[in-house]
């Protein structure tokens, strides 16, 4: 078994005692089989009011990638043709995160 936070019963209960009039905006995100990082960033910006997912900060010490969101991550890049760099802004990561996560994951 993984040591990762249950995000999902994280956000949930945050939606239910904090915001209830968002509960429809989340209902997609939290009834996925599968709740990765990318989904985690998704629900802060909701909660923020940003829907960029650049603008997202928190303190880098405590990001945690699994295999599965690299991957989406690297995906995410392929898909829209960004450099290193790029997606490196754009998820607030170092471009030698990105460069180190490609020479392991592809």
């Amino acid at each position: 078994m993984e040591n990762t936070p249950d995000y999902r019963r994280i956000y949930t209960d945050l939606i239910n005692e904090k915001y209830p009039e968002k509960k429809e905006e989340f209902k997609a995100i939290l009834s996925k089989k599968n709740f990765s990082i990318l989904d985690v960033i998704t629900c802060s910006n909701i909660l923020t009011g940003r829907e960029d997912k650049s603008t997202f900060t928190f303190n880098q010490k405590h990001r945690f990638f699994d295999q599965q969101s690299i991957l989406e991550i690297l995906d995410y890049q392929k898909k829209y043709g960004y450099n290193n760099a790029q997606l490196a802004r754009h998820f607030k990561l170092s471009r030698n995160t990105i460069a180190k996560w490609k020479k392991r994951f592809i």
